[in-house]
């Protein structure tokens, strides 16, 4: 059963909860990959607590960016595979590749879309819409949303179904 989602909306919407609910549903063994790293005492609060949210039917993978290679090595073997997220991935990305970012993340957001079209089983891919705001007043955060949102789109085109999660509530866009 291919089948290729994408969740999107906005920080705290409830993304990685929907995602995580279409995963338990799907009657496969779930398995969260996991792009966010702990650079500080905060976010590694919050990776603990997003652990321990998934209790034990989860398998973990952290891979912050070789995305591509961490679904691969479950493929064929009947996994729902919720990539949370790809915000934090580009991210990644950036920090290693600041020159020509918005190509690099174009070409790799490509790429993991050509591997997950081929997963075999669900996968699922939550990244944060970061485009509804504010123009960003500097030069990076401005090269960073514009990647995101091509990401996304790249990313979208490529699923079979796409949900916007607004105020915890999964719209679904196609």
């Amino acid at each position: 059963m291919k089948r290729l989602v994408f969740v999107t909306g906005g920080a705290r919407s409830g993304k990685s909860d929907f995602a995580m609910r279409l995963a338990e549903d799907s009657g496969l063994a779930p398995v969260y990959i996991a792009t966010a790293t702990a650079g500080d005492p905060e976010m590694a609060e919050r990776i603990g607590r997003h652990r321990d949210a998934r209790g034990g039917a989860w398998t973990t993978l952290e891979e912050p960016l070789d995305l591509v290679g961490a679904t691969g090595g479950l493929s064929g073997k009947g996994h729902a595979a919720v990539v949370d997220c790809l915000t934090l991935w580009l991210t990644n990305m950036m920090t290693f590749s600041a020159d020509g970012f918005e190509d690099t993340a174009r070409v790799e957001a490509g790429r993991l879309a050509a591997a997950l079209r081929e997963y075999d089983g669900v996968s699922i891919v939550v990244s944060n819409e970061v485009g509804l705001g504010i123009v960003p007043d500097n030069a990076l955060a401005r090269r960073f949303r514009d990647a995101a949102g091509t990401a996304n789109r790249v990313i979208a085109e490529a699923a079979d179904e796409v949900y916007l999660v607004v105020s915890g509530i999964p719209v679904k866009i196609k």
